[in-house]
């Protein structure tokens, strides 16, 4: 489980050579998108959506199918990617971008980039960036300001704001070839290209704005959810795709409609943007890749694809994320090793903490102990340690400090829907091969328990059932145990 290639790094991220020799170490391609949710990709089961690039990749890789991220929400993911590190280690617990508010992620901790970039790498980041601090431990960065737009989109490049016409997932494709143009080939390049897209207000590009016109696209098996059982799910009204996305749609809603009619009908054309604001993404992953391909760089070339956070895609009747329920807490992860990996299939759990861990191993440079990840590349080649992670450790942090001492009365005050975004208050949890355990301590002591075998969908908690006692004890001395392994004992 605490498995380390070449670990010559000392704690607190001191830099240390790379172990190979330059001309033999890949190059690294990172992809991110934003709140791509893993079943809107066609290799995960979705026979609508159009991936074919994606799907390509996965038969030339692996295709991980229970991967997880450890804070579901924009700025974290990428915070927790890059350093290695839960959450309450790098400092970014939610989105504050408020003014006076900001939260700045913590400077000692070494990032994955700044590592590859001591030792020899060319480092650029291109797209989107979602935090407060200017990155570092990039030769070239150019990133759009906050969430950024879609059309015509500013970015600030190397610290300048400059304005480039055209959609913002194009765009960021342009300036990413650019760089890899001028990169070369003699010494090895890490381009972290992370998108925009799909995230609100799910605008396709113009040439796949009809894409799915006259199909219906089926609606989630708990699109109608009565949220029986689990207060917190009830209360989360802001989530609900039919109440908070009717604003983005109300020119075209049709007149007339019962509640029902006009839920299906925002359904269907928040699922259509959003499919086609995918099929964007992956034309502009398909231009990468053929560029990798000319210039005989694609089987020397690490390349993971992967997303910030999971997404409710109508799940729940909700859009967003947040919550520890799977849609949320799951994120697609499809990596291709220098050479390929014909096609296989990962069961084993992967966690966004180990990504930069991994990239650090393929590189032949030392993983620093603040890394609270573990290197995937024995899954990824075929190989899975015996004592590999059998569960994994959420953590929601946004509105713990807007609710510290208020308790839930909190959640009835006009004011606080300002604060938080969705009123969803922190919570952690613990998730296993079979069972998941998520306790709403900003609620009380609040839990719900989940059988996932019997209930994938979560639909039923189990909390406080006689019979489910025992299970419960084992997995709350088991959430502890992860407390206590990640240092999130506050």
């Amino acid at each position: 489980m605490n498995r380390r290639h070449a670990i010559t790094a000392a704690a607190g991220g001191a830099l240390a050579a790379c172990s190979r020799p330059s001309s033999r170490r890949p190059n690294v391609l990172f992809v991110m998108t934003d709140d791509h949710a893993a079943g809107a990709i066609g290799c995960y089961g979705n026979p609508l959506v159009r991936t074919p690039v994606l799907d390509r990749l996965a038969t030339e890789g692996v295709r991980f199918t229970n991967a997880f991220c450890t804070n579901s929400l924009c700025a974290p993911g990428r915070a927790t990617v890059i350093t290695g590190t839960y959450s309450h280690r790098n400092r970014i617990l939610g989105n504050s971008e408020r003014k006076g508010a900001e939260e700045h992620l913590d400077q000692s901790l070494a990032t994955f980039p700044s590592l590859l970039q001591a030792n020899g790498y060319r480092t650029a980041l291109v797209g989107k960036w979602h935090m407060s601090d200017d990155p570092r431990g990039f030769d070239y960065w150019c990133v759009l300001p906050g969430q950024g737009v879609y059309f015509d989109p500013e970015f600030i490049e190397n610290g300048q704001r400059r304005k480039f016409p055209g959609y913002a997932s194009d765009v960021t494709t342009d300036l990413s070839l650019r760089f890899l143009e001028r990169a070369g080939t003699d010494k090895p390049w890490c381009l972290v290209y992370q998108h925009k897209a799909p995230h609100r207000p799910f605008l396709p590009p113009p040439r796949h704005a009809h894409l799915y016109d006259g199909t219906e696209i089926p609606y989630p098996e708990t699109f109608n959810d009565d949220y029986a059982t689990r207060k917190v799910a009830a209360a989360a009204e802001d989530m609900r795709f039919d109440l908070s996305l009717e604003p983005d749609y109300a020119r075209e809603i049709p007149r007339g409609l019962d509640r029902a009619s006009k839920k299906r009908w925002i359904y269907q054309r928040f699922v259509k943007d959003y499919y086609g604001a995918i099929a964007g993404v992956d034309d502009n992953l398909g231009r990468v890749l053929e560029h990798l391909r000319k210039t005989g760089q694609y089987d020397n070339t690490l390349i993971v694809y992967t997303t910030d956070n999971g997404f409710f895609v109508g799940d729940h009747g909700w859009y967003d994320k947040r919550f520890m329920y799977e849609p949320a807490l799951r994120v697609p992860l499809i990596v291709r090793p220098p050479g390929g990996a014909s096609g296989r299939i990962v069961q084993a759990m992967a966690v966004n903490i180990d990504y930069a861990s991994t990239i650090l191993d393929y590189a032949g440079c030392a993983i620093p102990e603040t890394m609270q990840g573990v290197s995937l590349r024995p899954v990824i080649e075929g190989s899975l340690p015996r004592n590999w992670r059998k569960s994994m450790y959420y953590a929601y942090f946004e509105n713990s400090w807007e609710l510290a001492g208020k308790g839930k009365e909190a959640m009835s005050d006009p004011s606080f829907a300002f604060f938080t975004p969705h009123r969803i208050g922190p919570h952690r949890g613990v998730r296993t091969e079979t069972h998941k355990l998520i306790h709403y301590y900003s609620e009380g002591e609040y839990w719900e328990l989940f059988d996932l075998r019997a209930d994938p969908n979560e639909l039923r908690n189990l909390y406080g059932q006689k019979e489910f006692g025992a299970l419960t004890g084992e997995l709350k001395t088991e959430l502890q145990r992860l407390r206590r392994q990640y240092l999130d004992l506050a």
